[in-house]
């Protein structure tokens, strides 16, 4: 009788960059290759098939999921980005920037059949933006409402292909905090998966995380007091449980 496939996990963090020329552009990223490790070790013993790579250019980023096509899958393909960004776009250790949507499409059951009914799951730790987070009250019964932001529109790179979920770090606009211990966003996946709360359906668990990061975390040092809020986009039609094993 042979053995179910196994799932199959991504791991790609960039911890240090430079231009074509050789010079540093982008600062160095102290915590996220300690972070990637350890979650990599927890999806292992989750029993996912676990490929973590260090320090990729933007075209060996998008070599890496063209390389999952030619990959036998299980149930599952989970994928964890952690580098520097802005809206719409993941940085390579050259500086050179990757679309979100470029990474998704290569995944797109147009480009991988092979792919077409298995759920597709990103976690991007990375900046959207240069805003920073003041938090918000949440109750409050006296003063006047400070004037809203513009809502924001579903960017293009949010038309995500069929059976695929994106989580990301922080609300659009708006920076994601890493320090030498490790991301507000990537410390909670862990504490999730590490926990109880990994059974969850995965939108219960990702809405966990988001409590995590909104109730548990906060800038210090120079952004003393600032917060983050993780959002998630989901076009999955029924209830997976891709961390209960």
């Amino acid at each position: 009788m042979s053995q179910p496939r196994q799932s199959r996990a991504l791991v790609v963090v960039n911890t240090n960059f430079c231009s074509s020329g050789g010079d540093v552009v982008l600062g160095s990223r102290g915590g996220a290759k300690r972070e990637a490790e350890k979650l990599s070790n927890v999806l292992a013993r989750l029993n996912y098939k676990v490929k973590l790579m260090h320090n990729k250019t933007a075209k060996e980023i998008e070599d890496l999921y063209r390389q999952e096509r030619c990959c036998e899958h299980g149930e599952y393909f989970v994928s964890i980005i952690s580098s520097h960004g802005e809206e719409g776009v993941i940085f390579g250790c050259d500086s050179e920037p990757v679309k979100l949507t470029r990474i998704f499409q290569i995944l797109s059951s147009e480009k991988c059949p092979v792919l077409t009914k298995i759920p597709k799951i990103f976690f991007i730790q990375a900046c959207r933006g240069g805003e920073f987070d003041q938090g918000v009250v949440v109750e409050c019964d006296s003063g006047e409402p400070k004037a809203e932001r513009e809502p924001d529109c579903f960017s293009e790179y949010l038309s995500i292909p069929p059976q695929t979920v994106v989580m990301f770090a922080c609300s659009p606009g708006y920076v994601a905090f890493l320090n030498v211990f490790g991301s507000m966003f990537l410390q909670a996946l862990l504490k999730v998966l590490e926990g109880e709360e990994r059974h969850l359906a995965l939108n219960r668990l990702m809405t966990r995380v988001n409590w995590e990061v909104a109730f548990h975390c906060q800038a210090r040092g120079t952004y003393q007091g600032c917060k983050e809020m993780p959002c998630f986009v989901t076009n999955l039609l029924q209830e997976v449980f891709p961390f209960s094993a």
